[in-house]
């Protein structure tokens, strides 16, 4: 199971990062990766760390959103600075082993003044 923390209310220019905690499984090498589903609109990726260890990035939140991994905590994260509030979304954490689809439960991300 994945479970993701971090989320909450912040500020246009804001930071914050998200957590996700896999348990009964691990991150190790495997292709990992931060999607968001905003309000009526469909899920998306955001953020994805391929199994040749390469990282890739929406144009939409390039330069901003740095994903990363600790194999040791057996966590993932996704560093989020300059938020906008077109980052708006519930963020969910993504593990793909051995051909099988991990998903976290989501959390929720909301940039407003």
């Amino acid at each position: 199971q994945l479970q993701a923390s971090g989320g909450g209310l912040v500020q246009p220019g804001g930071s914050l990062r998200l957590s996700c905690a896999a348990s009964g499984t691990t991150f190790g090498l495997n292709a990992v990766a931060w999607y968001r589903q905003a309000p009526g609109k469909q899920r998306e990726v955001v953020a994805r760390i391929r199994s040749d260890r390469t990282a890739n990035y929406a144009d939409a939140v390039e330069g901003r959103f740095t994903i990363s991994r600790d194999i040791r905590k057996n966590t993932l994260y996704l560093q989020m600075n300059s938020l906008k509030p077109e980052d708006t979304a519930i963020y969910y954490c993504n593990l793909v082993k051995n051909r099988v689809e991990f998903w976290g439960q989501g959390t929720q991300v909301t940039v407003s003044s």
